[in-house]
């Protein structure tokens, strides 16, 4: 997030504060800052250290770039997933010479005719 600072807002900001702290107490700050920033860094390099001792090898071969929220694109996904799945096998069941394949409404017509009662299956329902 860079909260719309630009390096001229940036430079602007500075001045205000060089102007409010004064020639006195700007050293002062500056070296706090300093100290600031240092203590975020060995925080920083804590945790990465830390990461490295929990997950042992597999921390060096992650490929942290594609954890980054800023490279979900959710079309380029779908694409992905839709291009690297290999089409999936159709099984044909094994049909007689000569015989033919009825459909399901045919099947169920036929039965019905028959006086017999349609097919049910209690999982579809």
């Amino acid at each position: 997030m860079s909260f719309g600072l630009t390096f001229e807002k940036l430079i602007f900001i500075g001045v205000i504060v060089v102007i409010l702290l004064g020639p006195d107490r700007l050293p002062h700050y500056a070296s706090q800052l300093a100290r600031l920033v240092k203590t975020l860094k060995g925080y920083a390099n804590g945790a990465k250290d830390r990461m490295r001792e929990e997950m042992g090898p597999d921390f060096d071969d992650m490929d942290w770039k594609k954890l980054d929220p800023r490279q979900y694109d959710p079309r380029r996904i779908i694409r992905e997933a839709l291009v690297d799945d290999e089409p999936t096998p159709v099984i044909k069941p094994p049909v007689a010479a000569g015989a033919t394949i009825e459909s399901a409404y045919a099947q169920r017509q036929r039965l019905l005719r028959e006086g017999k009662p349609a097919p049910f299956d209690s999982e579809a329902t």
